[in-house]
């Protein structure tokens, strides 16, 4: 997502204590052995995903609602709607994975039985499911899980629920900005050590701060044989040339690329903006074309932000069509162009 706040609220002090608390509320020790856990092999580039997000974008202190569905859908309703549009998302995109939220609000209250539709249907079209935590909004929205009490049992219900079905990856929190590169790689092998039964290669552990570097958590050996997500976007500068951009995205990698994933990058979509021929002077055109070819060089896999988010100028996919039976379009030909050439599809950029 690309509300970034300023600052975190928490001082060092309180910021230990809360991780202390954190890591006493499930059982077992912090610290776990580090066998020689196979690395994800050669690659990552069987991620092609597009991320399907609430249109707050995933920030909610109730249960996190997909663009194109409701509370009130049952699970039927919710599977038959999910089949649509993860078939949309593959007809017009290509795409083999989608990420979506979770929350204790989705998993832990009566949502939960319906929103698994949309996981159980998007594992039937054969799709790779991330499904990621995300932290609530106000004061919630600091970059902390927001409360130990309720993100464990979330975790626990979702990994007896999908521990067997080999489509479905677990990445415990989205941006973990709150804390220090030390106690995010803490947290990350405390959910390793929680759930053994989990194998390492179905988890994300998200790189330090915004996501947005990955060497800290690459570097650790606790979480060896996890893949690693990073996010990269074309607004954290006012300006930067293709060199640049190349430059800045593999800083933020390191010698990890065979272990990540960008599973948020992204730009503007609805605003005519052609991706699919250089203009040096255009920052985002800059941006997305030195991307797109730095995953394709590193056989690096990526999920854009967003596939679909409703009323999201990023957004890539719009909903069409009877809202019981969604469709989708393409709102950038260019863009879906780009996205491709980052999987290692489709034709360069035309000069």
């Amino acid at each position: 997502m690309r509300n970034i706040p300023a600052s975190t609220r928490f001082t060092p002090r309180l910021r230990a204590a809360f991780v202390a608390v954190l890591i006493a509320a499930s059982s077992g020790t912090t610290m776990v052995n580090s066998p020689a856990y196979a690395a994800p092999s050669g690659d990552t580039t069987q991620f092609k995903g597009v991320n399907w997000a609430d249109p707050r974008d995933n920030f909610a202190d109730d249960p996190v609602v997909l663009s194109g569905l409701s509370t009130s859908d049952s699970y039927a309703q919710t599977y038959a709607k999910a089949s649509r549009v993860i078939s949309a998302f593959r007809a017009n995109l290509g795409a083999n994975t989608v990420r979506l939220p979770i929350n204790p609000y989705t998993v832990n209250g009566s949502y939960w039985k319906s929103y698994r539709g949309v996981i159980d249907a998007a594992s039937a079209k054969g799709f790779k499911v991330i499904v990621s935590y995300w932290e609530g909004t106000g004061e919630r929205k600091d970059g902390f899980i927001d409360d130990p009490a309720t993100y464990w049992p979330m975790w626990d219900t979702v990994v007896k629920a999908y521990k067997n079905d080999s489509h479905v990856y677990f990445e415990p929190m989205n941006e973990p900005h709150g804390y220090t590169e030390t106690e995010w790689a803490d947290i990350a092998a405390k959910w390793l050590s929680t759930y053994p039964s989990v194998p390492r290669n179905r988890v994300f552990v998200s790189g330090a701060g915004y996501n947005d570097h990955v060497t800290s958590v690459c570097a650790d050996p606790r979480l060896e044989g996890t893949y690693l997500s990073l996010h990269h976007y074309g607004f954290w500068k006012d300006y930067a040339t293709y060199d640049q951009w190349v430059a800045d995205l593999k800083e933020r990698i390191g010698d990890c690329a065979n272990r990540t994933v960008a599973d948020e990058f992204g730009a503007p979509m609805t605003t005519g903006l052609n991706y699919n021929k250089p203009a040096p002077s255009n920052n985002y055109i800059n941006y997305v074309q030195a991307v797109t070819d730095t995953f394709r060089r590193l056989k690096m896999g990526s999920v854009y932000w967003p596939g679909l988010r409703t009323d999201d100028t990023y957004s890539l996919q719009t909903l069409t069509g009877d809202p019981a039976r969604p469709w989708l379009a393409t709102t950038n030909q260019s863009g879906a162009d780009r996205l491709a050439w980052g999987w290692g599809r489709g034709k360069p950029v035309q000069p």
